[in-house]
C-alpha cells in the first residue's frame, strides 16, 4: 500500500457523522441541513433540456481534451466574465470533472516524485489541497486564515526564503469557508511572486460567480495576469465549476485554465488518468456557459437568503455579507464541536465545525471557534435555522453570562 494514504486525516464530513453518533435530533422539530456545500437550487431547465437531446452519446467514448465547441464556450465566458483579450481554447482550456478532482490531481503533474516539493495552501481549507499534496509526497506549508486578514493569509507577511520554498500554491477566491476575498493587489503580488520563485499558482475559484453585488464581481487570476503584463498566464492556473455557478453539482463540469505549457502536461497525465467528461455532460456544459441568466437568479436567491438570515442574527453576532461563496462564518459562543452537537440534538440543524476545516499550526488552529453555515437549503428553512441558532445563542449567553 501507498505509506501516503496514512498521512491523510477523515474528510470533514465523517468526523461529523461520528460527532453526531450517540445524539438524535429533537424530534419536534423538522432537520435542517446546513452542514454540507451542495447546491439545492433548481438546475437550469435548459441545460436539462440539453442534456437529454444528446443522452444518445452515451455510445460514445469521450476524448480528454473534450469537444471544441465545449472548449469555445469555456473561452468565450472567460474572456468576457474576466476581461480577458485572449484564451485559447485549443490550449489554455482543458475541460475537467469538476474541480475537485482537477484541485487533487494537478499536484501530481506539479509535484516531483524525484525532488522535494513544497505546497503551501490557506488554513483552513478545502481538505482536498491536503490530500493532494500529502499524495504527492510534497510537504504541506498552512498559511493561517485569520478575521484581521479578511479571513485570507497574509502572503505579504511571507519571506523571499519561503516563496522560493514553494513550488505549488493553492488559493481559494473567494475563500472557502469565510468568503472573503483576495484583492487584486495582493493577487498581482502572487503572480509576481510565482513569476520570480517559479512555483504553479492553483486559483479555486469555484465561488467566483456567487457574490453580493452585480456590478462588483470578484477579481480572477486570469484578469490580473493579463492586467500586468503576464498575458500567456505564465505559471498560472485557474479552476471554475458548474456546481455552485449553475446548481448542477451531480453533473461534475468545470476547466482548468492558463498556462498552456502546464496545461500540456496535464492533459497527458489526464490521458492515462482516465478522467474524461461524458459528451451529453459536455453538451449541456455548453449551454451552461453560454448562459448568464440562470446566474443572475441564482445570486439574487442566495443575497435573498443572507440579507434574512443575518438580520436574524445581526443582534447576536457582528455579521456581514461575505464577499462571495453562500458559507456563513459563524464565531461561536462556546467550543464549535459542542455548539455543533447541541444545535443538532436539540435544534435539529446540521453545521460544521470550523476546526474540522482547518489544521494545528504551533498549537493554534484558526478554524476552531467557528461553524460554517452553508446557506444552501430553501429560503424557508434558512431563516428558520438562524431562528433557531438565535435562540440557542440567547440560551448560552444567559446560562455563561
Amino acid at each position: 500500500m501507498n505509506d501516503y494514504l496514512n498521512a491523510l486525516q477523515p474528510y470533514p464530513f465523517a468526523r461529523l457523522r461520528n460527532l453526531f453518533e450517540d445524539l438524535e435530533p429533537n424530534p419536534s422539530l423538522r432537520p435542517i441541513n446546513l452542514g454540507i456545500g451542495e447546491p439545492q437550487h433548481q438546475a437550469p431547465e435548459h441545460v436539462l433540456k440539453a442534456l437529454n437531446q444528446h443522452i444518445e452519446t452515451i455510445s460514445n467514448y469521450p476524448t480528454v481534451l473534450g469537444l471544441p465547441e465545449l472548449r469555445d464556450a469555456i473561452s468565450r465566458w472567460a474572456c468576457a466574465r474576466f476581461n480577458l483579450q485572449t484564451l485559447d481554447p485549443k490550449t489554455q482550456v482543458l475541460p475537467v470533472n469538476g474541480t475537485r478532482e482537477a484541485l487533487f490531481s494537478i499536484a501530481q503533474v506539479i509535484c516531483s516524485p524525484t525532488s522535494p516539493s513544497t505546497v503551501f495552501a490557506p488554513n483552513p481549507f478545502y481538505q482536498i489541497y491536503e490530500g493532494a499534496a500529502l499524495m504527492a509526497g510534497a510537504t504541506l506549508k498552512l498559511l493561517p486564515c485569520e478575521a484581521d486578514c479578511n479571513h485570507q493569509p497574509d502572503y505579504k507577511s511571507l519571506s523571499d526564503n519561503d516563496w522560493a520554498s514553494c513550488d505549488l500554491l493553492y488559493i481559494c477566491n473567494p475563500g472557502n469557508p469565510a468568503g472573503g476575498l483576495i484583492d487584486r493587489g495582493t493577487l498581482s503580488f502572487l503572480v509576481e511572486k510565482a513569476l520570480q520563485h517559479d512555483f504553479v499558482i492553483v486559483s479555486d475559484e469555484c465561488y467566483s460567480e456567487i457574490y453580493p453585488a452585480e456590478n462588483t464581481p470578484p477579481a480572477g487570476l486570469l484578469e490580473v495576469c493579463a492586467q500586468i503584463g503576464n498575458e500567456d498566464y505564465r505559471n498560472c492556473l485557474v479552476f471554475h465549476s458548474l456546481s455552485k455557478r449553475s446548481n448542477l453539482p451531480g453533473m461534475r463540469s468545470g476547466f482548468v485554465a492558463g498556462d498552456a505549457t502546464i496545461l500540456s502536461s496535464y492533459l497527458q497525465y489526464r490521458t492515462y488518468h482516465g478522467c474524461t467528461m461524458p459528451i451529453y455532460h459536455q453538451y449541456a456544459s455548453i449551454a451552461a456557459w453560454q448562459d448568464e441568466q440562470h446566474v443572475v437568479t441564482n445570486r439574487s436567491l442566495y443575497r435573498t437568503k443572507f440579507e434574512l438570515v443575518l438580520d436574524s442574527l445581526k443582534d447576536l453576532y457582528d455579521l456581514s455579507h461575505p464577499e462571495g461563496g453562500f458559507y456563513i462564518w459563524l464565531p461561536t459562543p462556546i467550543d464549535d464541536e459542542i455548539f455543533a452537537r447541541q444545535l443538532y440534538q436539540e435544534f435539529a440543524i446540521t453545521a460544521l465545525p470550523g476546526t474540522y476545516l482547518g489544521r494545528g499550526v504551533d498549537g493554534r488552529n484558526p478554524g476552531k471557534g467557528y461553524l460554517r453555515l452553508a446557506l444552501v437549503a430553501s429560503v424557508e428553512d434558512c431563516v428558520e435555522a438562524a431562528e433557531r441558532i438565535a435562540t440557542l445563542t440567547r440560551q448560552l449567553r444567559a446560562k455563561h453570562g
